[in-house]
């Protein structure tokens, strides 16, 4: 086992964070230890017979095999035992993985077109951005607005789905202060690629800290907070803000403009427009864009949408 723990954190596998990555690699590595042995002696037998039993002469006749219980019982027993070896441990490891304990913090989390957004106990919410403590352990109940997405951790080794109208979990315990990368691994629409998020772990006085400064401000400039949510709701995946064309419309310039629609109608884009495509984006596409905007941003509050509205604006 040691031997094995010791190929942890290298090019075979990402840095282990969690407290269950140790488990899942020493599965992982004793099951590709073991395979390499049997590719070894598959393809070594097969070189001595290729070489100790070749044709010597064009008439030669070869001397009838008697076959041998004892080697077929064991191309039989042994990779029985292997399969039961690995399903019990494998199992011993996934109960594990997927029971949380009772004292776990828990984060709420949906899943949206292109973004995560993470509600904590106290109210807080952030985006693309998971706050946890270290050392402790950390439920997420986890459900998505829209279709389905995948919640990957790789350097603490949990996955699991997030579907729409129901809830599914998975808990961590992260085990070191750092950053790690959050993927979506189901596809998910046209910039599924981009769906990233991180794992911030703290230690617990700092996470505590963090905890309760966390929030947006009720002062905060109303372009300010636009421009905190351009970035936190992941805006800038399909609209830019220097001109370059992405999946929508680009912000630059917008505000004022004459938009023109499928349908040939044309409207001024000012701020009953914008309100209208932020919180009904399929009310009017504009001509040579695809309808693909989630109907996720309704469930912003009317400052919010006031601050995006406000950003927009100085976009020019």
């Amino acid at each position: 086992m040691s031997g094995m723990i010791l190929l942890q954190n290298t090019a075979w596998l990402p840095e282990a964070a969690s407290s269950i990555a140790p488990e899942v690699d020493s599965l992982f590595h004793f099951w590709t230890l073991v395979s390499a042995i049997i590719f070894i002696g598959v393809v070594g037998a097969m070189t001595f017979f290729v070489v100790r039993y070749r044709r010597r002469r064009r008439d030669e006749v070869p001397e009838p095999v008697q076959e041998k219980k004892v080697v077929e019982l064991a191309w039989i027993v042994v990779p029985t035992i292997l399969v039961l070896i690995v399903f019990a441990w494998g199992f011993r490891v996934y109960i594990k993985m997927y029971t949380a304990p009772p004292d776990a913090y828990e984060i709420l989390v949906h899943g949206y077109q292109w973004y995560w957004e993470f509600e904590y106990p106290n109210g807080v919410k952030t985006t693309n951005e998971l706050h946890v403590p270290a050392g402790q352990p950390v439920k997420l109940r986890m459900t998505s607005a829209d279709v389905i997405h995948s919640f990957y951790v790789p350097a603490f080794r949990v996955k699991q789905d997030v579907l729409p109208d129901r809830y599914s979990a998975l808990w961590f315990e992260a085990t070191k202060p750092g950053e790690y990368t959050v993927f979506c691994t189901e596809y998910c629409g046209t910039q599924h690629a981009g769906m990233l998020a991180k794992v911030i772990v703290h230690p617990r006085e700092e996470f505590e800290q963090w905890l309760e400064s966390a929030g947006i401000p009720e002062d905060m400039p109303l372009a300010e907070l636009g421009a905190r949510l351009y970035r936190e709701k992941a805006c800038f995946s399909c609209h830019s803000i220097d001109g370059s064309r992405l999946v929508g419309p680009s912000f630059k310039g917008l505000y004022g403009s004459t938009r023109t629609f499928e349908d040939g109608t044309t409207a001024v884009a000012d701020e009953n427009y914008l309100r209208e495509s932020i919180l009904q984006p399929g009310a009017k596409i504009v001509q040579g864009y695809p309808n693909v905007m989630p109907a996720s941003y309704a469930s912003l509050s009317e400052r919010e949408v006031a601050a995006l509205i406000e950003f927009i604006k100085q976009q020019q």
